[in-house]
């Protein structure tokens, strides 16, 4: 047995190539689209797959499991999501402005429901999908290449006559790349195909002539025309997406904005969050002109109704709406696809171009394949016709030969040895037979009836049609001006019969410009309840349910409504909290927990103070941990936060605050122990710190011990707790200096 051979190399190279080729099969053989067909892998094996399997327009529709399963078999060895996913999407008309596949089933909805699984749907090819994407598969167009495991031929491109790559567009992350192209108009492409072939040298601004720009099957407006040139001329930029809105009048002189058509990105999950983000506008105050908002889509397209209330502003409503949600939206351009074995960016013209060169190569290989077909033809006919001008003849040799061979043998060499002939005349005429092998084959497959005379004028004109072809496919092919107008005329003919009115609205809006009307200041009352759920009430509202609120309330604020509550937890953190993100409700309604409309997270921390922002800063808080540790910090150092969180104190490993609260000059603060030890100091023993001090020691702990609580004693108030039953006042407590051990109770 021969020793092992150690390679050394360097392990940076190595890694290094193979990710080169990881990435490069991504890009190549997953994520992005061919440059002449416009499909990526996957979509080109199931359309292919289908018409394997005879799933024709004009035939039942088959399972999806079965074509799934059959791709997967034979040409995509990855999995059966992505393919069904990929079956999905080429049937969803509001994803493909050209649906390749006929979907039958549940194949999802614009609203972002998903495609039940592939069991239960059907599907079989458009009539599209057949005539102009795998038309002329027979002939010779395309190359083929083994499948993964070599059983099987795949195309390496479809022989698709339309540039896809534009109508369908293109969206796929690749690895250090994504592609993202916009669908355009079926019509308006080809147009734009037969001038490039007119006037190769057009420029981008005279292609926009006829392509006038980006065309999605949701409609919508494209709002930046103006920059469309430098998009087309790029191939990267950005589209700004707005949807089409219209005014109804509603009840009592209201009136209504009804979304008709949405952005194409809003696709999906993006109208469920176009909802909650104008309920959100609402929640938050930002306008007061909206009512109500409902989803009223259906099968006659998108409907969704936005109330608003008399006299309500419409254009700065809808400004509002372009600015706050995805009613405006920006898609991203960069028109990146393979070409000649890499990725390139592409502007318009060149994806043009690309196309009509393929069409040019498939023309070419078509007209090749059929000229040799037609050459084939010529000569069988030719063959017949003068087999019937000696059929007399003919039938002598065969009614005197043995065998096939030998009367095969006669037709195309003259042998007449062992033919036995009616006479000499006869035989010598036969010797001069020189038929070739293919028209020889045809007269002995030649049946009686084709000797009627109607038979045989059928046969002469039949001959002249070859003929005919013969000389049309060689002048298509020795003339690129012919070439040229049999594809116009095979564009023309599929525009004719595929064309569809565009969508999309081609215009130059400026970007919208919502004016905020100022918040007028008023006086309202915000309580937290033992729940912490917060709801506000109007001063009048309080009044007149004092009792029943204070008795619910666990804290209780009367504030301004532009002011802000500060929530400090035990673990460091402030949490802001805005009046104005706080519901106004009737008396009875719930309200909103905290934790929605503030980052504070109730699974986490405890609240240990809530204090209004503009009291906060007039004031001096106190800090005490479990530790023991205690100081004061200025309220001014929390004004001007802008944050919804910060860092309130510093706290050491382990430790916790279990006190905050504002303080005064003359109070007296009393620690309490786990262990029942008490101290009584004055507050004028703690130090003013700043917030990312840990402060100093305020009772000294013995191991085990921690602060439990911490009472703040204010002059001319008894403060009473209970200790083992006891009642404890601890105004009689003794004052002691900060960091004693305290008395045991």
């Amino acid at each position: 047995m021969a020793e092992e051979e150690i390679i050394r190399t360097e392990y940076s190279e190595l890694m290094r190539k193979s990710y080169i080729d990881y990435a490069m099969s991504v890009i190549i053989s997953r994520a992005l689209p061919d440059v002449r067909d416009g499909l990526k892998p996957v979509q080109r094996r199931v359309l292919y797959d289908m018409y394997e399997l005879g799933i024709r327009s004009d035939r039942p529709y088959r399972k999806s499991a079965r074509i799934v399963g059959d791709t997967m078999g034979k040409y995509h060895p990855h999995g059966d999501s992505s393919i069904y996913d990929s079956l999905v999407v080429m049937a969803q008309d509001f994803k493909k402005g050209l649906p390749l596949v006929d979907g039958h089933g549940n194949f999802g909805s614009i609203e972002g429901d998903g495609a039940a699984a592939m069991r239960y749907t059907e599907a079989r090819l458009q009539k599209i999908t057949e005539e102009v994407f795998l038309k002329d598969l027979d002939l010779d167009v395309v190359d083929f290449m083994p499948n993964f495991d070599e059983t099987e031929k795949e195309p390496t491109v479809l022989p698709v006559r339309i540039p896809n790559i534009l109508i369908n567009g293109s969206e796929g992350i690749a690895v250090g790349m994504a592609t993202s192209i916009p669908p355009h108009n079926l019509g308006e492409v080809i147009d734009g195909c037969i001038a490039y072939m007119k006037n190769p040298d057009m420029s981008t601004k005279q292609m926009m002539k006829y392509i006038k720009g980006p065309d999605f099957p949701t409609g919508g407006i494209v709002a930046n025309a103006d920059e469309l040139e430098a998009i087309y001329s790029t191939g990267v930029g950005k589209l700004r997406l707005r949807g089409k809105t219209e005014i109804e009048k509603g009840k009592n002189g209201k009136v209504n904005i009804i979304v008709t058509e949405i952005p194409y990105t809003m696709i999906g999950a993006g109208i469920g969050k176009f909802l909650n983000d104008v309920a959100h506008l609402v929640e938050t105050k930002v306008t007061n002109d909206i009512t109500d908002i409902s989803n009223q889509s259906g099968k006659d397209g998108i409907r969704i109704v936005i109330e608003l209330k008399k006299g309500a502003d419409v254009d700065n409503v809808l400004n509002l709406l372009y600015k706050k949600t995805r009613l405006e939206d920006t898609f991203g351009v960069n028109m990146l696809a393979v070409s000649d074995g890499r990725p390139e960016t592409l502007g318009l013209v060149p994806l043009i171009r690309h196309h009509v060169e393929f069409q040019y190569e498939l023309a070419t290989r078509k007209y090749t394949t059929l000229l040799q077909k037609a050459r084939d033809k010529k000569e069988i006919e030719e063959g017949l016709i003068k087999a019937c001008d000696v059929i007399d003849l003919i039938i002598e040799i065969l009614r005197g030969s043995k065998t096939r061979v030998q009367a095969k043998e006669c037709l195309v060499h003259g042998v007449t040895e062992g033919i036995k002939f009616k006479s000499a005349a006869s035989k010598k005429d036969a010797a001069k037979l020189l038929f070739t092998e293919r028209q020889a084959d045809a007269i002995l497959e030649m049946r009686l009836y084709k000797l009627i005379g109607l038979e045989i004028e059928a046969l002469e004109k039949e001959y002249k049609e070859t003929m005919q072809k013969i000389a049309e496919y060689t002048d298509i092919l020795s003339n690129k001006a012919s070439m040229a107008k049999t594809i116009i005329e095979d564009l023309k003919s599929i525009k004719k019969e595929f064309e569809k009115p565009r969508k999309t609205e081609i215009n130059v809006i400026s970007e919208a410009v919502f004016e905020e009307k100022p918040i007028e200041e008023t006086d309202v009352c915000v309580m937290i309840d033992r729940f912490f759920y917060a709801k506000e009430f109007d001063l009048a509202t309080y009044e007149r349910n004092k009792e029943a609120i204070e008795t619910e309330a666990r804290y209780l604020f009367t504030m301004k409504n532009t002011d802000r509550l500060c929530l400090f937890t035990d673990t460091g953190n402030m949490h802001i909290l805005k009046a104005m993100d706080i519901p106004t409700v009737k008396f009875k309604d719930k309200g909103m927990p905290i934790d929605n409309a503030s980052n504070f997270d109730s699974s986490k921390e405890n609240i240990v103070f809530i204090g209004v922002m503009s009291d906060i800063i007039k004031q001096k808080l106190l800090f005490a941990t479990k530790s023991g540790l205690i100081k004061i910090i200025d309220g001014t150092e929390f004004d001007l936060i802008s944050r919804k969180t910060v860092m309130a104190s510093k706290l050491g490993d382990g430790d916790s605050f279990v006190f905050i609260h504002n303080v005064e000059s003359d109070d007296n603060i009393v620690f309490r122990t786990k262990n029942h030890y008490f101290l009584r100091i004055d507050v004028s023993e703690v130090p003013e710190q700043k917030k990312n001090a840990l402060g100093v020691k305020g009772i000294s702990l013995s191991e085990k011990d921690e602060v439990t609580d911490v009472y703040l004693l204010k002059k001319g108030i008894d403060h009473t707790v209970e200790v083992d039953g006891k009642k404890v006042i601890l105004q009689n407590m003794k004052i002691n200096k900060r960091a004693a051990k305290g008395t045991k109770r």
